[in-house]
């Protein structure tokens, strides 16, 4: 759940300060406690930062961009941190922490800055405390994801440290570096560290979980359903149902993963389960076209939270499909204003670009060039960005960086999002024969995901298979009819040509 901030106080970093070495004189990493600041620069300070790195960037040129970040986020690290019940069984932060050190649990359940704050003066009390120094480490990866600052990852990578050297292998800092990892895009580290931590400890909930997740991204499905079989048997609970469902929409069970995700939300006490439970399913509403309940379930997510930033971003995508441009434009606003990601950014570039107004090609340049802003500023935290960048590049800046990008991610992992990816980056340099067997590996396992239908359909007519290009085209447009403003009127025009030359 994201925690509350101010825009009011902000405070210098100290993130590139030497952390102590001696842990009976620690210093928990704590962003402006030198000088008297409160614990987590504000939003503005941030956003401010991001806008700085764009100024003098390039304006990108305007086309589509079916950005899937949302997904991608919560996929990766929403729930394996932001969701409740993480309490792991055997030796972990409860087993080890004095009185009044916060657990995962608690962490997830209230306010994170005060839960860090309260975290940072128990460990000046209590330095050998190997639990909560995990856990800080674990709260900074949050801190970071949910405010859209990559700079909390050093912070985080240090604070894992400082427990594994009081205390060699304890499965909640090895589970904190598996979640760190999969903040950062590395997959292959993220599955190593939560084999290590479930070595230690097979109940390690948060282990359990970022091993789903880093199968998922690998493209590794069959494994990942397998290690979600093992998580279900071993924790079942919100964090393991939602990556459940994930694997069941991934390939094309859509009906499972309503009802698992259903059942998740029934269960769910705490707000942040709640929020979690019911963006999920307003994502998985959304990406069928069901607008109406989608926007239900981001309705009670947000009374759950009501700054939630995956539900503020859901509800302005569904207002923008089902025809309130105003609506969804305003929100679109609010969220970027406070946390300038790479999805909410894209989202309201092309909101501009489709409501045509003066200046506000103007005003969607500079969405864009935000996006290649944080992508340098998450590169400097320890982010691979690369599919971030293919991603945005390939429709809204320079193709021949879109390739590369979307080429180096190719090489870590092979998952749908990332043959998506490439196979939209070589199409846009032209080269669609290429481009055509990953189009198809994306759409390979039954997801249902308008964006891969539009960009293989795409491909298709460009490699003259115009039988091919009318179904998928046609497919998208069934499927979400308003996927995108820009692309879903681009499939439009594709698909009526299509059929005139019939």
């Amino acid at each position: 759940m994201p925690p509350r901030t101010t825009d009011s106080t902000p405070a210098r970093r100290d993130d590139d300060r030497a952390p102590s070495t001696d842990p009976e004189h620690p210093e928990p990493e704590i962003a402006g406690e030198r000088d008297g600041g409160s614990a987590e620069p504000g939003a503005g300070q941030r956003v401010a930062a991001v806008r700085r790195a764009a100024d003098g960037g390039r304006r990108w040129r305007t086309l589509h961009l079916a950005g899937c970040a949302v997904l991608l986020a919560v996929a990766v690290t929403g729930g394996a941190i932001a969701v409740g019940g993480v309490q792991d069984r055997g030796a972990g932060v409860d087993a080890v922490s004095a009185p009044g050190a916060l657990s995962p649990g608690d962490l997830a359940r209230g306010d994170l800055d005060a839960g860090i704050a309260s975290l940072q003066k128990h460990l000046r009390a209590q330095p050998r405390d190997f639990g909560s120094w995990a856990t800080l480490g674990v709260a900074y990866v949050e801190q970071a994801r949910t405010k859209g600052d990559p700079s909390r990852y050093p912070q985080a990578e240090r604070a894992l440290k400082r427990s594994l050297g009081l205390e060699p292998g304890n499965d909640q800092a090895l589970a904190g570096q598996a979640a760190l990892a999969a903040a950062r895009h590395d997959f292959p580290g993220a599955l190593a560290h939560a084999d290590r931590a479930l070595k230690q400890n097979p109940y390690n909930e948060r282990a359990l979980c970022t091993r789903i997740d880093a199968l998922v991204e690998l493209g590794r499905y069959d494994d990942a359903a397998e290690a979600a079989g093992t998580a279900d048997d071993r924790r079942p609970g919100v964090p393991v149902f939602t990556r459940y469902a994930y694997v069941h929409e991934l390939r094309g069970d859509v009906r499972t993963a309503r009802e698992v995700l259903e059942r998740a939300l029934s269960s769910a006490g705490a707000p942040a389960d709640v929020a979690y439970v019911a963006t999920a399913l307003g994502q998985l509403a959304w990406n069928q076209g069901e607008y109406k309940t989608a926007l239900g379930h981001y309705a009670r997510a947000l009374a759950a939270d009501d700054e939630y930033l995956p539900a503020l971003e859901g509800r302005a995508r569904a207002q923008a499909a089902s025809g309130d441009r105003a609506a969804a434009v305003k929100g679109l606003e609010q969220v970027v204003a406070r946390f300038p990601l790479p999805g909410p950014l894209v989202a309201l570039g092309e909101l501009y670009e489709d409501r045509g107004a003066d200046g506000d090609r103007a005003k969607a340049g500079d969405q864009y060039a935000l996006v290649d802003a944080w992508t340098a500023l998450a590169r400097a935290g320890g982010v691979n960005a690369d599919l971030d960048s293919a991603m945005a590049a390939a429709d809204h800046g320079d193709e021949k960086e879109a390739l590369r990008a979307a080429r180096a991610e190719w090489d870590r992992r092979h998952s749908v999002h990332t043959a998506d990816a490439l196979a939209w980056a070589l199409h846009v340099n032209g080269r669609d024969e290429e481009a055509l067997p990953y189009a198809r590996r994306a759409t390979a396992t039954g997801y249902r995901n308008a964006v891969f239908l539009y960009h293989r359909g795409v491909i298709e007519r460009a490699t003259g298979d115009e039988r091919g290009a009318r179904a998928h085209l046609k497919a998208a447009l069934d499927l979400n009819p308003g996927f995108s403003p820009l692309g879903a009127r681009e499939a439009r025009t594709a698909l009526k040509d299509l059929e005139g030359n019939r």
